[in-house]
């Protein structure tokens, strides 16, 4: 399996790297906009609409793996709510090991970590009282939740002007708790309140978390893509990964593209977007941190 996987991985490479043919790796798919929080950063709770099906479900999967596809993420709003008759997540989660290398959740964390997924992710955005006022009470619920999980659980903290300050504390405070933490920076959407960080807090703050990764805490991300966070210079390489929203419509490139306004790179702060990118540059750190969260190879 292993070998199977190297041996696609740099095919995807070379492909990539000499030919036209650009094919996405990565696809996050929204199954729903609703969400059991009101966080006050986020957008999609507030954009009512249709869910995917399990019969789409069941189309779209064989099609993202024959577009190159092996990572999957599944998001929301919040997954966990999602349901088509008797069909809950777990059987979403089933169905997406037929086809990708690694399937992954974005989750609010409220509901226990039952699902058979190979990694969470569990949105956490602050020291306690910081991250109940921003997404709502929910923090010492989230770490129970956390500490009874039956698969690899990650904290992914959004930093905001409101939380930047308290970043390396929560990190202190997640160590040993959670198998990794890694980071985004808050995109300001049209319905969302004005929360951006400026950049001098920016710098401050990615200093911080490379110090604190290099003291051995579990900052997931890597030292470069860090680095690079700090002016926003890298060279995207938004090809890579696909996206597909609720009402099923599919896109190759930015998570941003069709969900805002006028997507601005110079305000980015997707490390995952900056990690991949780095990666199919072959810096080997972005490598390394890619098989430590994914395990792909």
């Amino acid at each position: 399996m292993q070998l199977g996987r190297l041996f696609y991985l740099a095919r995807y490479y070379l492909v990539s790297k000499f030919s036209q043919r650009k094919q996405p790796i990565l696809a996050g798919v929204k199954l729903t906009h609703r969400c059991s929080l009101r966080c006050r950063q986020c957008p999609y709770w507030r954009r009512p609409g249709p869910e995917l099906s399990w019969r789409q479900l069941q189309n779209l999967f064989p099609f993202l793996r024959q577009e190159g596809i092996r990572l999957l993420i599944l998001e929301g709003g919040e997954p966990t709510l999602w349901r088509d008759g008797k069909k809950t997540l777990a059987d979403v989660i089933e169905l997406a090991k037929k086809y990708f290398y690694t399937v992954g959740v974005t989750t609010n964390g409220l509901q226990p970590l039952i699902y058979p997924a190979d990694i969470y992710w569990v949105s956490i955005d602050g020291l306690p009282d910081t991250h109940d006022c921003w997404r709502g009470k929910s923090f010492d619920r989230i770490m129970d939740h956390i500490r009874a999980a039956c698969s690899r659980v990650l904290a992914n903290i959004t930093i905001h002007r409101y939380n930047v300050r308290e970043i390396p504390e929560l990190v202190k405070l997640l160590a040993g708790k959670v198998q990794g933490i890694t980071i985004q920076f808050f995109y300001p959407y049209p319905e969302s309140e004005d929360m951006l960080c400026n950049w001098e807090e920016r710098r401050w703050v990615l200093t911080e978390l490379q110090n604190l990764k290099q003291a051995g805490y579990p900052v997931a991300d890597s030292l470069a893509a860090l680095e690079a966070l700090k002016d926003n210079r890298w060279q995207c390489e938004s090809w890579m990964i696909a996206n597909v929203d609720p009402d099923g419509t599919y896109r190759q490139g930015c998570y941003l593209l069709n969900r805002t306004s006028g997507p601005s790179c110079a305000l980015c702060g997707f490390a995952a977007h900056t990690e991949i990118s780095l990666a199919y540059q072959l810096n080997w750190q972005a490598l390394g941190a890619g098989r430590e969260i994914l395990g792909i190879f």
